[in-house]
């Protein structure tokens, strides 16, 4: 009797589709199972390769299934979707896991680990309240400019304008002092998170050495430390770039040979901290007033603009935190 060989599982909230075929493509299993089914039918199966698309939940049954001793291997859902025959159905979907997982070029995402997990939800957590923080700022100024009160541009000048409540209207001070009160318990909560994460940087080896690379800091060094501890995937500098984002989109056809601004795929929290980390080395260095020197940085900011340059930056910024991940080392600036 042939036994199960490849797997694909179309995850869900409560009824997960399972398709599964042995060595020679047959399909021996074409079915549903409930959230609590699912893990008692693979406990009694052999050793199988198990698919699954990249979603909320994928890692915590991947760690389960892989506990049983199969193998497990996780997959980008787009990467997943030229596979499916025909239609969106659940069985079409599973079949296009099962069909994906055995491709020799399909590129697999990492199973993270519970502490993984925890510092990713302590990142978007803090990223989620600071998104609020500034809804809420806006929501002050715009109040409160209906009554003409205004203040200077930037977050931290928000607090000024509780000192001018006195000359807003009886019946609008109420709802915007509730504003003030919350927008000082997000901050509050901010600061109890960004503790969490000073917790985590200084326990974590590999986020320390992440922080000794220029322009990388504690938020950048803790989630690329949780994101990708392990950089084996990656074949080169260049495509650990390309996977943030932060290589130019090719356009080629005809022979001709077209580049394109950046694509911006993959991450973009990460993404994101690395540019604003390329532009405070680059805000510090126009601080210091330097003189230009020979070195590259220098050179482009001499040809081209500053955001450019801080793209270009970013780029070189994630090259490097390939090498420091891939070698295990420090980073250790070159010699003149």
């Amino acid at each position: 009797m042939s036994e199960l060989a490849t797997v694909g599982i179309d995850l869900a909230k409560t009824i997960f589709q399972i398709h599964g075929v042995d060595e020679s493509g047959r399909v021996l299993v074409r079915c549903q199972l409930r959230r609590s089914q699912l893990l008692a039918f693979f406990q009694k199966r052999p050793r199988c390769l198990i698919g699954m698309e990249a979603c909320a939940g994928s890692h915590d049954w991947g760690r389960k299934l892989q506990g049983m001793g199969h193998d497990v291997r996780l997959m980008p859902p787009s990467y997943v979707k030229p596979y499916v025959k025909r239609g969106k159905t659940d069985a079409a979907d599973a079949a296009a896991i099962c069909e994906a997982v055995t491709r020799p070029s399909m590129r697999f995402v990492s199973i993270k680990s519970v502490a993984c997990s925890s510092v990713l939800v302590l990142h978007r957590t803090r990223d989620f309240l600071v998104r609020q923080r500034t809804q809420i700022g806006n929501a002050i100024r715009a109040h409160m400019t209906e009554f003409g009160v205004i203040t200077a541009k930037g977050a931290q000048n928000v607090g000024r304008l509780r000192e001018q409540l006195d000359r807003l209207p009886q019946a609008a001070r109420l709802p915007i002092t509730l504003l003030f009160e919350q927008l000082a318990e997000t901050n509050e909560r901010i600061e109890r998170l960004t503790e969490g994460i000073k917790e985590t940087h200084a326990q974590s080896e590999t986020s320390q050495r992440l922080a000794t690379i220029p322009g990388v800091g504690m938020l950048s060094a803790t989630i690329i430390a949780a994101t990708t501890p392990d950089v084996d995937n990656f074949g080169s500098a260049r495509d650990y770039a390309a996977w943030l984002g932060l290589t130019p989109k090719p356009h080629s056809t005809g022979g001709k040979q077209r580049v394109g601004r950046i694509s911006k795929m993959g991450n973009r929290y990460i993404r994101r901290l690395l540019y604003l980390g390329a532009m405070a080395q680059i805000m510090l260095r126009c601080r210091l007033k330097r003189e230009p020197s020979s070195d590259w940085l220098s050179g482009m900011l001499m040809r081209k603009k500053t955001k450019i340059v801080a793209v270009a930056l970013a780029h070189r910024m994630a090259r490097t935190i390939f090498a420091v991940l891939r070698d295990g080392s420090r980073y250790e600036p070159q010699s003149a």
